[in-house]
């Protein structure tokens, strides 16, 4: 098993179409053939010091071995996310366990 998580900061001027358009991006990846399960969120209201709150979507995506990831990193649909939506991003951090 592999676990993708992703977070997205989008930009500060980021319009409320854009971060539903973005949604939609986040949602299309889930018809990539090797992920598992999916999870797209917002920062829960947790107020402590060591939780991280300042980002404004993270994407989970679990795959079944590192040959899924391979193939998600760079199927059409991932592409094409990154195409459309890497203007919005101000930063994004990935973390990826086995």
């Amino acid at each position: 098993m592999l676990a993708h998580h992703v977070l997205f900061w989008l930009n500060a001027d980021t319009t409320a179409d854009q971060k539903d358009a973005f949604k939609r991006g986040l949602e299309s990846l889930e018809n990539i053939e090797t992920v598992k399960t999916f999870h797209i969120g917002t920062p829960a209201p947790i107020d402590r010091p060591v939780v991280d709150t300042t980002y404004t979507y993270s994407l989970t995506i679990i795959f079944e071995d590192l040959a899924g990831h391979d193939v998600y990193q760079v199927h059409d649909l991932h592409k094409a996310f990154l195409d459309q939506f890497r203007v919005l991003f101000e930063k994004v951090v990935i973390y990826d366990a086995h």
